[in-house]
């Protein structure tokens, strides 16, 4: 639809839907833009947790996203996870604390074959047999040192005030110019994820991550984690991204020495790798082989991001809050447009891979796409498009039953709604069509108008009309015009129907009728007004929207419309009331006619056979009637006089029929050709 189409219908969408209909609406593209446009990362509002309502389905959209576009690497050579496990715990029979004795013999062969620096993610926070000989070994190392710290303030779960303070008094007796403390602590989402970089916390020693590597750019990186897989060997195996060995071969002097190419020059994480112990899922729990992560190889994996200097680069504010914008704005057009199916499905495909392929994009790409309201921009698009719609149909329909109730004052009910559900009906060209064509005249309203008050008039006139027009649309005729006190209505257009003929006579009939009853009800000093007339012909004519360019009219033109006018206006002269030609006497199926004769109507020159409705006049008589005037076309002049002097004698049995006494007038001075000119 073009886009001045678009505008206009958008303005007569806010013009016709109502106030509260209009708020509704404004609301839902409010709550659709919103949607669309949040950062699920970030509570509602200051100091709560509550989240927005698409939060976990968020959620489990990104880490399919990080997890199917994680790098595949090598094992990255640069760091070495130094566990305790399982095996670990039932070799040296302790299991809470750790063994400190074991990390102590550790750390003194490691410091031996240097390491880059060491991070200890063991909390030393209550006392153990061997406390004397670790901090012998601290005090005398010579590679970085960062002892994992913790305190109340942001790990209440874990530690109690008298860990605390044993924790405290065992870092200041291990800390000197190698060995000082850092912060062990990790963010998870609320459905126990990790995903980002945790914030620090006031007093806190810096991020483990950032002591044993400093790096500028990621100081106050708060971004999503860079989680990586193992890249497939050829037989289908998988190495661990970060390689791992159990404390307890570093610790035994025999084997240190040959692992010692393993330590030198890398950074060595310290920690446990316990069954559910410090465990955290991550995007890429669904990907691997086990479910969750220790928390020392999140560490290791923050470590090598920063090593790469992969700081993610998030989505702007207000590039997300224009790509909301945008997707509302696009939902709403296409359902403001009522596209086409044809043009409907390429719209919505290209709107549906817009939608879902940017996140995509950017996460290859290698953007931080964690706030990313990808969800939400499904949701905005749905809200805003069922919004927009549903307004716009409430518009529709409102309008519709205007149109209907419009199209209802000239064109039956059931012929404006078939209308309307397919307007391809209504011919927006001149076409040609066999119609029947009716036409009425009021006798002597003119002259009454001129001796009665204008409101009185118009009073009268409206009601007359109104009459006249129900009688139309309750037989199924379209009304083409009002000229006047004068009704112009025709039957077979726009849609034709196999009893447009029989309703066309019946209606012709009825409102003769109904000018009759308008007649005896006239109000109180209104004088007396004369007979409705009415006229019938069926024929071709030129159907169709005429007009110019600001104003168009359905309406009929052609022979077929001047021979109805002329048929009405004969009544006049003929004294009868209604006068339909043998074309639609024939076709109308019913069996009232009484024949009236041939004349030639004012202004032609073709002679018609003219038909009166009479069903009050005996059927024996219209039979004789018919019979009497078929000898009038023949040749012979007797047959004639016999048919004249039996046209008198039907005559004096119906004294007060003025049309019978009027036939036999015009067949007593019959011209030329069998048939009596008018005019």
């Amino acid at each position: 639809m073009p886009t001045r189409g678009l505008m206009r219908r958008g303005a007569r969408l806010v013009r016709d839907t109502g106030r509260w209909r209009l708020a509704a609406t404004g609301a839902l593209l409010l709550l659709a833009l919103f949607l669309a446009g949040w950062d699920w990362n970030r509570p509602l509002g200051r100091g709560t947790a509550r989240e927005i309502p698409t939060a976990d389905a968020e959620r489990g959209v990104y880490d399919w996203r990080a997890a199917s576009f994680a790098p595949r690497v090598a094992q990255d050579q640069r760091i070495l996870m130094l566990v305790y496990d399982d095996q670990t715990l039932i070799a040296t029979r302790k299991r809470s604390p750790l063994d400190r004795g074991l990390l102590a013999r550790a750390l003194r062969n490691i410091d031996a074959m240097g390491a880059k620096s060491i991070g200890i993610d063991i909390l030393f926070d209550q006392p153990q047999d061997e406390d004397g000989e670790l901090l012998s070994v601290l005090r005398a190392m010579r590679t970085p040192v960062w002892l994992g710290y913790a305190n109340l303030g942001d790990n209440q779960e874990q530690i109690i005030f008298e860990q605390q303070q044993f924790l405290d008094r065992f870092i200041r007796a291990a800390r000197t110019e190698k060995v000082r403390p850092a912060s062990i602590r990790l963010e998870t989402d609320s459905d126990n994820v990790a995903r980002s970089w945790p914030v620090p916390t006031p007093g806190q020693p810096p991020l483990l991550t950032l002591a044993m590597q400093p790096s500028p750019s990621f100081r106050d990186y708060r971004g999503a984690i860079r989680f990586r897989l193992p890249v497939r060997q050829a037989d289908g195996s998988e190495e661990p991204v970060i390689p791992s060995l159990q404390i307890d071969t570093l610790a035994d002097p025999a084997m240190a020495p040959a692992l010692a190419a393993m330590v030198r020059g890398r950074h060595v994480l310290i920690g446990g790798d316990i069954v559910d112990i410090d465990q955290f899922e991550t995007p890429l729990s669904g990907r691997q082989a086990r479910s969750t992560m220790i928390g020392l190889e999140v560490h290791a994996t923050m470590l090598a991001q920063l090593l790469d200097g992969a700081r993610l680069a998030a989505v702007p504010e207000g590039w997300r809050w224009l790509a909301a914008l945008l997707v509302v704005g696009a939902a709403g057009l296409t359902s403001l447009a009522e596209l086409r199916w044809f043009a409907l499905l390429p719209a919505l495909a290209v709107q549906a891979g817009a939608i879902a392929g940017v996140p995509l994009w950017l996460q290859a790409r290698g953007w931080d796409t964690k706030g990313l309201p990808a969800v939400g921009w499904v949701l905005g698009w749905v809200l805003a498009f069922t919004a927009i719609g549903v307004a716009a149909r409430a518009v529709t329909s409102q309008q519709r039953r205007f149109a209907q109730a419009a199209l209802g004052k000239y064109l039956p009910r059931d012929i404006a709604a078939q209308i309307l559900a397919e307007p391809e009906k209504l011919a927006l060209h001149g076409e040609k069509r066999q119609i029947f064509t009716l036409f009425t005249d009021l006798e002597g309203f003119t002259k009454l108008s001129h001796a009665i008050a204008p409101e009185m008039v118009a009073q009268l006139l409206n009601r007359y009309l109104d009459m006249l027009s129900d009688v139309v649309l309750a037989h199924g005729g379209t009304i083409d015009k009002f000229v006047g006190d004068a009704v112009v209505a025709f039957w077979g257009a726009p849609i034709a129907r196999p009893d447009d003929g029989r309703n066309a006579a019946l209606a012709a009939q009825a409102m003769w009728q109904a000018g009759e009853a308008f007649r005896r009800d006239l109000p109180p000093g209104v004088p007396l007004i004369g007979r409705t007339r009415v006229g019938l012909h069926h024929g071709e004519a030129i159907v169709g929207n005429f007009g110019g360019e600001g104003r168009i009219q359905y309406t009929a033109l052609g022979d077929s419309m001047n021979t109805a006018s002329r048929l009405e206006a004969a009544n006049k002269a003929l004294e009868t009331n209604v006068l339909a030609s043998r074309e639609a006497m024939l076709l109308s199926g019913l069996d009232w006619w009484r024949p009236m004769g041939r004349v030639r109507l004012r202004g032609r020159s073709t002679p018609v056979d003219l038909f009166e409705p009479a069903p009050e006049f005996p059927a024996e008589e219209r039979a004789v009637l018919a019979r009497i005037l078929a000898a009038f076309d023949g040749e012979d002049a007797a047959a004639q006089d016999a048919a004249r002097e039996r046209l008198k004698a039907m005559v004096n049995r119906h004294p007060d029929d003025a049309a019978m006494a009027n036939l036999l007038y015009r067949y007593e001075y019959i011209g030329e050709g069998g048939s009596y000119g008018l005019g």
